[in-house]
């Protein structure tokens, strides 16, 4: 078979199954309408699943179609470097075009196994598409300022309208009007008029709340404007208006899931997110749009070009010494990498496999704002003179299965990837009395939001846990998380006799999946205050009534959704 003839046909199979992979990405996430109209919540996370496992099995598909086109030469560099040219020749501008050559790049991976980059079969990414072109293609619905708020958010409430109705347009529209005249006072002059309203043609779906993306634009400046809607009994109804770019940025974070939203241009849609949070990374806003490959692309390639253009060495990320994790940084970059020793420290007894497992469940839950988003990377490469002496040879002996090298590179097999936060055990004793009274009430509600979206952490211990910029607790080690289901709680038994109580072991029979609340208070490990304090809000996370009461709750099919904001934030102050 001539190579012409072959290059042309494997790029039409891999082009075909980005589109298909493609036209079932946006089918499920066209779901979230109907999901959110029907308050079918369990559908809405089986659907966060769904869309997960998309891309893994899209790709699979095309590298067995591909290996029977091909057969012999599936290994044949110089024919795939002919099909990268003739494949990307074929893109220029063509939407979203670097996601179709991420696809490109996943599956000549999988065939390859490729460690680091290769460029003679892969595309490089340049960064986000500069395209005026493309940028502005997103859809925006834009309304004129011409008399009253109200009735502004009247017609964009209409237009922007659902299958089931407001429960009242008039009073939602007026309860805009009062948020954004308080926020403008305190923002700006009393001679500021305002000009517009822009919003991106597309709700944004997650969890059990719909949102509107804009700005609004006046004459002294811009400020970014989120509306978020839930749906009760009476109707559809504005539940918060975000006008600050502090409180859009905790909506849009790393501890949620991904949204679903279906805008008719991903790279403009990431251009205007960026332009509303100019702090946030551009890999983020692409993950948090559910886009993961591309953020993963996006993260490697932000990272990499950091790396060339500084010095310092990748070290111990600061917080305790993992039992099953290696975990390092670099000083100069928010981000931290996670290798998974060979063997674990004790006690744990979990596995290799089971570890991966764990975090794989991660990926695909609803996060509640207390999980971080992980990123795993495959056959990552980097000099082996940006590592630390001491980290180095942890590295090589300590998890040999996974880190090797070569040449004057460390290729790291597997390795998990998250934003670098502030380990809890290290804070509280860094802040004032007050700062860490609130970090421990909030540890405490991280592990009930948690709870209620089905996730027993497993291990307490405060080291586990981080607080992030926005002083807000997350959990961050994975090895032991469950589903709240799958854990059988119990009380601790009451001691027969004097013998009991004097026995160095338990006296009880203690099952693979038994869990005593009640021990909970031993991994309290601070001060008497702080314990008291936790104990005084959060008691009923130390009985076992109170996780049995969980568990039954979604024994009889109800799911609880865990909203990234709260009543004091609905203001937008």
């Amino acid at each position: 078979m001539p190579d012409r003839y072959l290059i042309a046909e494997c790029s039409q199979i891999i082009y075909d199954g980005f589109i298909r992979y493609n036209n079932y990405f946006h089918r499920i996430t066209k779901r979230a309408r109907t999901r959110f109209e029907q308050r079918d919540w369990k559908g809405h996370q089986q659907d966060i699943v769904d869309r997960v496992d998309l891309y893994e099995k899209s790709v699979r598909r095309v590298v067995l179609a591909l290996r029977k086109m091909l057969g012999q030469r599936i290994n044949d560099k110089k024919l795939w470097h002919k099909i990268r040219s003739y494949f990307g020749e074929r893109l220029d501008q063509v939407p979203d075009n670097d996601f179709i050559k991420t696809f490109f790049n996943s599956t000549t991976r999988r065939i390859f196994d490729t460690e680091g980059v290769d460029q003679e079969i892969e595309f490089t990414s340049p960064g986000p598409s500069d395209d005026l072109h493309l940028i502005l293609s997103l859809n925006m619905r834009r309304y004129p300022y011409w008399v009253s708020l109200q009735r502004i958010f009247e017609t964009i409430l209409d237009d922007f309208s659902f299958r089931v109705s407001y429960a009242d347009i008039a009073s939602n529209a007026q309860r805009i009007e009062k948020i954004i005249e308080n926020n403008t006072k305190l923002k700006f002059s009393h001679a500021v008029e305002y000009i517009r309203f822009e919003f991106i043609d597309s709700f944004f779906y997650q969890a059990a709340r719909a949102y509107l993306v804009g700005k609004l634009i006046l004459s002294e400046g811009e400020t970014p404007i989120v509306i978020a809607f839930k749906n009760e009994d009476s109707g559809i109804m504005v539940d918060a208006v975000f006008l600050n770019e502090t409180d859009i940025s905790l909506i849009f974070g790393y501890t949620r899931s991904y949204y679903f939203a279906d805008p008719n241009s991903v790279i403009g849609t990431v251009h205007f997110l960026k332009s509303i949070l100019p702090n946030k990374p551009i890999d983020e806003l692409y993950t948090v749009l559910g886009r993961l490959r591309q953020g993963k692309t996006e993260r490697h390639r932000i990272f990499s070009e950091h790396l060339s253009k500084t010095k310092d060495k990748f070290i111990y990320a600061e917080g305790d010494v993992g039992l099953v994790m290696i975990v390092f940084t670099m000083p100069s970059y928010n981000l931290v990498f996670k290798v998974i020793r060979d063997k674990f420290g004790y006690p744990k007894t979990i596995t290799h496999k089971e570890v991966i497992e764990k975090y794989k469940l991660v990926s695909k839950h609803d996060r509640a704002g207390r999980l971080i988003d992980t990123q795993e990377f495959l056959n990552l490469e980097f000099p082996i003179n940006r590592f630390s002496d001491v980290l180095l040879d942890e590295l090589l002996n300590a998890a040999a299965g996974s880190v090797h090298k070569e040449g004057d590179h460390l290729i790291l097999q597997q390795v998990y990837t998250e934003r670098c936060v502030r380990p809890l055990n290290l804070y509280i004793n860094e802040v004032s009395a007050r700062e860490a009274v609130a970090a421990v009430i909030d540890y405490g509600q991280a592990i009930k939001d948690l709870a209620q979206t089905n996730i027993f952490t497993g291990d307490l211990l405060l080291k586990n846990f981080g607080v992030t910029p926005h002083k807000r607790i997350i959990f961050y080690d994975y090895d032991e998380v469950s589903l709240v289901t799958e854990c059988n709680f119990r009380d601790i038994p009451k001691t027969r006799d004097f013998d009991d109580e004097m026995l160095a072991d338990t006296w009880y029979y203690v099952g693979e999946k038994d869990i005593f609340p009640e021990e909970f208070i031993r991994f309290l490990s601070m001060n008497e205050k702080l314990k008291e304090t936790f104990i005084h809000h959060h008691q009923d996370l130390l009985t076992a009534q109170y996780w049995r009461q969980v568990k039954e709750n979604y024994a009889k099919g109800e799911v609880s959704l865990i909203v990234p904001y709260t009543s004091t934030i609905t203001a937008g102050h």
